[in-house]
């Protein structure tokens, strides 16, 4: 099966309802899962705030907005979300045993022509997928916030994962208007293992009073042309997300490069996670 038609989406949290918009935009049918009715219902109401926004400002045509909406259907039952679905992809949080569970449960519940996909932006595929029966339908499917604005796609290959699966993920990139990157199931794959790196630099510059928060961005956004500096990006994922990532690289690659600085440990325990919270490097306020 060369075409997607149904895709569906574990998960009904930012990323989640990034991939579920980008998928309806471009024709597919979505199921949006979560664990509850009310979860997955916010999740498409976060979908239907992001169009209401896209239509006032002269962006989005408002009958486009209503068709692109009614393609999405919440839902809080795991095996109606996928029963039907040509491709799954989980976005659920960056647990292995919570991940691992989910595929073993995907592989039963699932199409047998279904690509299992993965949002997780570190976990390794090939043990997420281990013991699941199907590992060779296993991939990772890495997007970016805001997924709708975003053009890359990193699609991870996992130890198992077939041709056959590889070419999929490259054609439902395509179709989502993507520009993927493939890359071997390595820690931290491209993506992460760079991007970390670069914002646990820039928390450590500023823990040691190098430079301003504003001028350690300033610095990446100038002088190399990044569209926005490792400070402001790591509020936007979330310093919890990210000192998650930065342990596990840690642990996995062994090198101090990776140690997380006690600027972002202190941080993270004060509940200062960056825009989620309201504040981190920088402070925002609820319209922003």
């Amino acid at each position: 099966m060369s075409e997607v038609f149904t895709v569906a989406v574990l998960g009904a949290g930012t990323m989640g309802r990034g991939i579920a918009q980008n998928a309806a935009a471009v024709g597919c049918s979505v199921m949006l899962f979560d664990t509850t009715a009310d979860r997955a219902e916010s999740g498409r109401d976060g979908v239907d705030g992001v169009l209401a926004k896209l239509v006032e400002k002269g962006k989005l045509d408002a009958l486009e907005a209503d068709r692109l909406l009614s393609r999405i259907e919440a839902t809080a039952d795991r095996a109606a979300a996928v029963h039907a679905a040509d491709i799954v992809v989980e976005a659920a949080p960056e647990d292995l045993a919570l991940k691992r569970s989910l595929f073993a449960a995907l592989v039963k519940e699932a199409p047998a022509h279904a690509v299992l996909g993965t949002n997780t932006s570190s976990l390794p595929i090939s043990k997420i997928a281990e013991g699941c029966g199907a590992e060779e339908r296993v991939i990772g499917l890495h997007f970016f916030n805001p997924v709708p604005v975003m053009a890359l796609l990193e699609i991870v290959r996992g130890s198992k994962t077939s041709d056959a699966t590889l070419q999929r993920a490259l054609d439902f990139a395509k179709r989502l208007g993507k520009d993927p990157i493939v890359v071997k199931d390595s820690p931290g794959f491209a993506t992460s293992r760079l991007g970390v790196l670069l914002g646990l630099e820039a928390i450590r510059m500023l823990e040691q009073g190098v430079a301003s928060a504003v001028d350690i961005d300033k610095a990446m956004e100038l002088g190399y042309r990044h569209p926005m500096g490792p400070l402001k990006l790591t509020d936007l994922v979330g310093l919890d997300v990210r000192l998650s990532i930065a342990e596990h690289l840690h642990r996995e690659l062994k090198s101090a490069a990776f140690e997380p600085p006690k600027l972002m440990r202190e941080m993270v325990a004060a509940g200062k996670l960056g825009r989620k919270s309201g504040a981190g490097f920088y402070s925002y306020d609820a319209k922003a």
